[in-house]
């Protein structure tokens, strides 16, 4: 069985972001539901898979991270409205049998993902 994780790095700082809150949407049909909400622990992963097993389906799902507060509880000075604030990854699970590691590799002027395993 498959499961769905995630990860921040700050590469601003050249570290992990520890503290950011992220939340895991399926979309359908124009909807959104929130299947989790959690945090980045000191390594900037979550603790435990955001998906797994049979929670894990084919579909559309939206990671969004609260990178502008995290930045911003950081001391970095930023603009207002911050340039990266909420920043949120649209993907698809085409084989929910599969491994699904989507992270986030921010600043707080831009930001980057891939899929890893």
């Amino acid at each position: 069985m498959g499961k769905l994780s995630t990860h921040v790095l700050d590469t601003a700082h050249g570290r992990p972001a520890a503290g950011v809150a992220v939340e895991l949407f399926a979309v359908a049909g124009g909807s959104r539901t929130l299947l989790a909400s959690t945090a980045t622990n000191a390594d900037g992963r979550c603790d435990r898979p955001l998906l797994e097993g049979d929670a894990l389906q084919t579909g559309q799902y939206e990671l969004v991270f609260a990178a502008g507060d995290y930045f911003a509880a950081q001391g970095v000075q930023l603009p207002s409205p911050r340039f990266v604030d909420r920043v949120t990854i649209a993907f698809g699970v085409a084989d929910a049998r599969q491994n699904y590691h989507v992270p986030l590799v921010v600043t707080p002027w831009s930001y980057s993902t891939y899929r890893g395993s």
